[in-house]
């Protein structure tokens, strides 16, 4: 598994959305309940129109107070303009260091207009885990003479 298509088929396609006109009361409500950090927002033609996160909605709190929770969640999210996405293509050790570098935790992958899913980097630091694993059982195997030859 080196590639983002090749995760996105372990793991699934399944995306939560949430339209921008609802409220970060309807968005906290989401997240909670499916135990997950982001929201990709759909606009009124189901296009992709930013991501909400938990932190965005942090930041929000903290400068708008409680009031928060009756904004609208376009008001608050990551715009399409500031949205960090992947391609099915994209190795994982690249989108890894996209991740890090952006410092987020969550990348929409898109061909084209079409979704295709939603990574974490928890994702993509489990993949690569399992990857060095591998890797390092074959390398011992091969070093401890395990192979003929």
């Amino acid at each position: 598994m080196e590639t983002v298509s090749d995760l996105l088929r372990m793991k699934g396609s399944q995306v939560l959305t949430i339209y921008g006109n609802k409220t970060v009361e309807d968005a906290i409500a989401t997240l909670v309940e499916h135990n997950v950090g982001s929201l990709l927002v759909l606009g009124e033609q189901h296009e992709i129109v930013g991501i909400i996160t938990e932190r965005d909605i942090l930041r929000k709190c903290y400068h708008k107070g409680p009031d928060i929770a009756k904004m609208k969640v376009n008001e608050a999210m990551t715009g399409k303009d500031e949205l960090i996405v992947s391609l099915p293509e994209d190795r994982l050790d690249y989108i890894l260091q996209v991740m890090t570098q952006n410092r987020i935790r969550h990348i929409p992958v898109v061909d084209g207009a079409n979704l295709l899913g939603i990574l974490s980097i928890g994702d993509v630091v489990k993949a690569q885990l399992a990857m060095v694993r591998t890797e390092n059982h074959y390398l011992r195997d091969y070093l401890g003479d395990k192979y003929p030859g």
